[in-house]
């Protein structure tokens, strides 16, 4: 069940320990969800201990040579305004920025995490992932990650001039699209038995990750899985959210609404 923010503002609740956001897709075409992005670091943020960012902030790096870009850069300096503000950020990357890297890092003051990673949240283990890595069934998908995961691969790639590497990811991302309507949503989802492997390999009863676009929650013999949502307050369907982890193990998810702003 979704929360309504508004109603959950006026009831004490206990201490805010970690914010997850994941799947913004943050690129210029996109100026209402970069500005209600912003306001969600500005508002809410700023108010939580921690900040799990857990991929697809942006809708493709190149590289962390990008990052003087007027665009990414403002993404960068907000984070680092978030992180200043001393709340600890956290970094997962997804499948469309998978190439940040360490100097990504320096300029944020993010700790880039490994995929998946196992945190603690007042006192229970839980296991955080970008989710596209439990995606098994689409065979394609999991052929590519594995080549653009490769360091030689990613080497590579950099080595090239940043006009190629936009070009190439161009066309990667329109390739991407028309492949996804010749798919079923089922095989784009998360596989049910990767998503059990994962849970028996980390020793966790408690997930969250995104990825999917399909946010929900999942509970199903004592293990409860958190889907993120994506963000989208360009279109007509305005979309967007997190979850918030308290002090007492409780953990709310909230959409995000036109009143943030």
């Amino acid at each position: 069940m979704i929360a309504d923010h508004h109603a959950n503002q006026t009831k004490a609740q206990p201490e805010l320990v970690a914010l997850f956001v994941s799947d913004t897709h943050l690129n210029p075409a996109l100026p209402l969800t970069t500005a209600a992005f912003l306001s969600f670091l500005d508002k809410q943020a700023t108010r939580a201990k921690a900040l799990y960012l857990l991929g697809d902030l942006f809708e493709y790096w190149v590289g962390d040579d990008n990052i003087e870009d007027v665009y990414n850069l403002s993404i960068v300096q907000a984070l680092r305004k978030v992180r200043d503000h001393g709340v600890q950020l956290y970094w997962i990357a997804g499948n469309r920025d998978f190439l940040i890297g360490s100097d990504f890092s320096v300029a944020t003051g993010a700790i880039l995490l490994d995929d998946p990673s196992v945190i603690d949240l007042a006192g229970k283990k839980v296991v955080i992932s970008h989710g596209d890595a439990q995606c098994t069934d689409d065979h394609a998908y999991m052929k590519f990650r594995a080549q653009v995961r490769q360091t030689e691969w990613q080497k590579t790639f950099l080595a090239m001039p940043l006009d190629q590497r936009k070009k190439i990811i161009e066309g990667l991302r329109t390739e991407s699209k028309m492949e996804q309507k010749q798919k079923s949503v089922a095989i784009m989802d998360v596989n049910a038995d990767a998503i059990a492997a994962l849970f028996l390999q980390t020793s966790t009863s408690i997930m969250i990750h995104g990825h999917t676009h399909r946010p929900a929650i999942h509970v199903d013999n004592g293990q409860t899985r958190y889907v993120l949502p994506d963000w989208d307050c360009d279109s007509q369907d305005k979309r967007g959210g997190w979850l918030a982890s308290y002090s007492d193990g409780s953990i709310q998810a909230y959409n995000w609404d036109a009143s943030l702003k």
